[in-house]
């Protein structure tokens, strides 16, 4: 988890990220339209989950939901900082901080 936060830092994430974890480095670095276009092609629950959070960042709570539906995720209701870094956590295996 330390790297990852680390590689925020870098012009772009490492080329060993799947999808959920780049789009989740794209949404962090604040470039929505790239994090989300990355996670859009991507069937997985965990980009789903990442989707969710777009949507929820993006204000579109009625399509967030239909996102964690997808990610078999509870909708949050915690700060999207907060979000981050719980899905963070969870796509790097990494403990809760």
């Amino acid at each position: 988890m330390a790297a990852f936060i680390a590689s925020l830092d870098d012009a772009a994430p490492a080329p060993e990220l799947g999808a959920p974890l780049a789009g989740l480095w794209w949404a962090a670095k604040g470039d929505w339209d790239r994090a989300h276009g990355i996670v859009q092609d991507d069937s997985s629950r965990e980009a789903a989950w990442v989707h969710a959070y777009l949507h929820r960042v993006e204000g579109d709570l009625g399509n967030a939901g239909y996102w964690y539906r997808q990610a078999g995720q509870p909708v949050a209701k915690d700060s999207l900082e907060a979000e981050w870094q719980r899905i963070a956590n969870a796509l790097s295996g990494s403990a809760p901080a």
